[in-house]
């Protein structure tokens, strides 16, 4: 009998297939008296060589399939197998009480993992998942059991978990995952973004999935309205299937406004761009009509690896970028690293609360000696296209000017070297913070440009972060006074003849494109995936409707007012 079930919409797209249920490998230890130490730690030592060749293989297909940057979830595991910490601290249970490898290993793992999970720093918390999954992958082999991964999939499904870790998002074959459905999570979580970069429908935050869900049960899977049906009657499988026939025609429909320019129903000209963490995105990026790339994430150059990258590899890398973009815009952001972002060879400070502290800009002036070779690769690559660099995290005048202070004397080195810089760099800021956008009229006399990062400015104004489910509520970039915010940087930008980009979700949110392009923003960036639908939207808006929409709704008191205003009016 057909079951209706519905949860948050993540990732657009219809989807029908058997259900694949990932459930996490349950293991029973029992503690256990050994008499041949050497053999208990060979045998350790062979299923620990052995989850090794799994990450091995799994961090290459990832890496050719999916992107380097995914691969680094296997990077990070392998870390955890090689730590001599942790195997060593196995084998000397093993040796000292003389007990089943099993039993050592489950004690060490979970003494780290409580000490992770104890930490205050986000991204260190997040090493807890690391370490659970590597030990259940050696478990797995110590006692003869299968690990179960995405990456073993090899058939047409639609993969249901309580919720999908970065491993298991990491793993995903767009070839047999047609879709995704998670008892917990919301819109920004981490598989749901990763679904919409992806390409693959997603519905998140069903209760009880696992519990209603068999295998092989037939679902239709709609990640638009987030409605879920599953062992579908006859009719209703018919009616599926003509909703992504639909959908489909509409894809393709939409991809012949590739090579179009971004122009209203009533003649405005607003700029397409897209997000990107890596210069082999930009294929995709172009293959969706990118007018420009509106963020390159340069931390990724220096994550998942146990070294800073050198100048030369960095120039490589924003030349790559710059080249394949052929003169279009490319607004690359300097590191911004800290807060849930760490790296394991640089020493940062321990703080309360990383998300208010040593990040991002403020620890670039820390480091000059890391930030300046960042600089002069940006700068040596800047004649290889159309350069305009960002800094991230500004939150008062001073650290702007000393940004660009340090990028001025890093030129003229260069200059007095005899290396070529172009003449045309613009220089602008991440507007992620309220005091930046509150301030926004004396910083546009000076940067040439903002870009809105509105994932920061939303947690930072309700001062709520955004991944905590405790406080989730309050992630609403639709309320009143996030958009008076974004309202005041534009207007500051456009009376100094300025733009204004946004690079946040919020850019590629068919609700938000409306009063954003109301409020006047020049340039939405946003995942590859979103650029096409937000393409269509945008061709059949009126940026004078918009306008009169975008001025009406900051009277408004909440953002369901808001919403609901927007759902009449569009």
């Amino acid at each position: 009998m057909a079951k209706t079930m519905s949860g948050t919409a993540a990732s657009p797209g219809i989807a029908i297939a058997k259900g694949f249920r990932l459930e996490t490998l349950q293991l029973s230890i029992e503690e256990k008296t050994i008499a041949d130490v050497s053999a208990e730690i060979a045998r350790f030592e062979a299923a620990v060589r052995a989850a090794e060749d799994d990450l091995e293989q799994l961090k290459t297909r990832t890496e050719r399939e999916i992107g380097k940057e995914q691969a680094g979830i296997f990077a990070a595991h392998l870390l955890v197998l090689k730590d001599p910490e942790v195997v060593g601290a196995v084998k000397k249970r093993i040796e000292s009480d003389h007990i089943n490898a099993e039993a050592a290993l489950q004690t060490v793992a979970e003494t780290f993992i409580a000490l992770f999970e104890n930490l205050e720093n986000e991204y260190m918390r997040e090493r807890a998942a690391d370490v659970r999954d590597v030990t259940s992958r050696v478990l797995a082999y110590l006692m003869g059991r299968k690990v179960q991964t995405p990456a073993e999939i090899d058939e047409e499904v639609i993969l249901v978990a309580h919720d999908l870790t970065p491993s298991d998002t990491a793993q995903l074959n767009r070839q047999f995952v047609k879709g995704f459905i998670t008892e917990i999570g919301g819109r920004t979580s981490h598989s749901a973004i990763m679904s919409r970069s992806m390409g693959i429908p997603a519905v998140v935050g069903v209760d009880q999935a696992l519990t209603d869900v068999k295998n092989d049960s037939w679902i239709i899977l709609d990640g638009i309205s987030g409605e879920i049906v599953v062992d579908p009657s006859p009719e209703q499988l018919e009616e599926g299937r003509r909703k992504l026939a639909k959908f489909a025609a509409e894809q393709k429909e939409m991809e012949q406004l590739a090579g179009r320019p971004t122009v209203t129903a009533d003649g405005e000209r607003v700029e397409l761009a897209v997000n990107i963490g890596h210069p082999r995105d930009v294929e995709a990026a172009l293959q969706n009509g990118a007018e420009g790339i509106g963020l390159y994430r340069t931390e990724f150059l220096y994550m998942d690896r146990d070294r800073l990258p050198d100048e030369e590899e960095q120039f490589e890398s924003y030349k790559s970028v710059l080249e394949q973009m052929a003169g279009k815009p490319v607004v690359i952001r300097t590191l911004d690293i800290g807060g849930d972002k760490e790296l394991s060879y640089m020493e940062l400070p321990k703080e309360l609360n990383p998300f208010l502290g040593m990040r991002a800009i403020r620890l670039c002036f820390e480091r000059q000696d890391v930030f300046r070779v960042q600089l002069r690769a940006l700068l040596r690559a800047s004649v290889h296209g159309n350069l305009k660099i960002m800094f991230p995290m500004i939150a008062v005048l001073e650290e702007f000017r000393l940004a660009k202070q340090m990028l001025e004397e890093e030129k003229a080195k260069l200059r007095e070297e005899g290396v070529p810089v172009s003449e045309e760099i613009e220089v602008g800021i991440m507007v992620e913070l309220p005091s930046t956008a509150m301030h926004a009229d004396a910083f546009a006399k000076e940067t040439d440009f903002f870009s809105i990062g509105t994932n920061d400015l939303i947690q930072y104004t309700f001062a709520a972060d955004r991944m905590n489910e405790n406080v989730s509520y309050l992630y609403q970039p639709y309320h009143p006074a996030v958009l008076k915010l974004i309202a005041n940087v534009i207007r500051a930008a456009h009376r100094e003849g300025k733009w204004t980009g946004m690079c946040g979700e919020a850019a590629g949110d068919s609700k938000a494109i409306p009063l954003l392009l109301g409020l006047g923003l020049d340039e939405f960036s946003m995942s590859a995936g979103s650029l096409l639908p937000a393409r269509k939207q945008l061709l059949q808006l009126s940026q004078a409707s918009a306008a009169e929409a975008a001025t009406e709704v900051l009277n408004l008191g909440t953002s369901e007012e808001v919403l609901d205003y927007v759902s009449k009016k569009f």
